[in-house]
């Protein structure tokens, strides 16, 4: 098993809790709500913390994805020889710039694998070649009800006809009802977003899940375009944000995901205040 990388060097740029309380994101959100006390440590802290080959991994397939989106954005031939010079030329500069220690022929093999897995994508994928995006990676904002921070973020694409689609990288096959349930407030956010720039609504949302399995696969994942107690629902856990901020609420959550947390060292030297020892 791989190694995480090293991180770099340290350097404690501590954002102000009035920073963070004037704008959320569906990415801070959702840290927020898994556990504050992470929070601090990502975004208040900004401890720094290496790569893992699963992040390394889905970075490489989501920067590749994008390059796909935008060769058929600019009406450019699709080429599997460019897009897999692109591919090794990134996975390259990252692990350059990470230095993950892999095991010995693990590196190659992970390579290998999520080539294929992209491969795999652009095989089974419901978009086809001459599908031109309404947009690609467009990082947007959108003004809430008054009393909550703007919102920002940066939608995967927007296919023809409105229709919003997030890639995700997993390692098991996602079930429907669950990751739509998981992922809700990200997927609002974006619902948000792309009302506030476009004046309508989005037609669907799809969640493309690139599964890395022995034999990989794409599963979609359809989900209605948000209702008002979705709407809701996001607006009260960002009022639940700004308040926790506020009080500067950066508390602990156990749980099951605290075996993969980053932070979980400085989880333990918590004393009950703000500073880690």
């Amino acid at each position: 098993m791989s190694a995480v990388a090293e991180p770099p060097p340290f350097r404690r740029r501590s954002r102000s809790i009035e920073e963070l309380a004037a704008t959320v994101s569906a990415s801070r959100l959702g840290c927020w709500q898994q556990c504050r006390l992470k929070f601090y440590f990502r975004y208040v802290l900004s401890i720094p913390k290496g790569t893992t080959a699963s992040l390394h991994i889905g970075k490489v397939v989501h920067t590749i994805l994008q390059s796909w989106n935008m060769v058929r954005w600019r009406g450019q031939p699709i080429s599997t020889e460019v897009f897999q010079g692109m591919f090794e030329q990134d996975w390259e500069g990252r692990q350059a710039q990470s230095a993950i220690q892999w095991d010995a022929d693990e590196e190659q093999e992970q390579r290998s694998n999520t080539w294929t897995l992209l491969q795999t994508y652009f095989t089974q994928t419901p978009i086809g070649a001459n599908e031109r995006p309404e947009a690609v990676e467009v990082p947007l904002e959108a003004d809430l009800p008054e009393g909550l921070p703007r919102l920002v973020g940066i939608i995967d694409l927007v296919r023809v006809g409105g229709r919003i689609v997030d890639f995700k990288t997993s390692g098991q096959t996602p079930d429907a009802e669950k990751v739509e349930h998981i992922h809700e407030m990200q997927l609002s956010c974006y619902s948000v977003l792309y009302r506030d720039a476009t004046g309508k609504e989005e037609s669907a949302i799809e969640l493309h899940h690139l599964v890395k399995l022995k034999t990989p696969k794409v599963v979609i994942t359809p989900v209605a375009p948000m209702t008002e107690v979705k709407r809701d629902r996001l607006f009260r856990a960002v009022e639940s944000y700004v308040d926790g901020l506020a009080r500067r609420d950066f508390v602990p959550s156990p749980g099951l995901h605290c075996s993969c947390c980053e932070y979980f060292n400085e989880c333990r030297q918590w004393t009950g205040k703000e500073e880690v020892t």
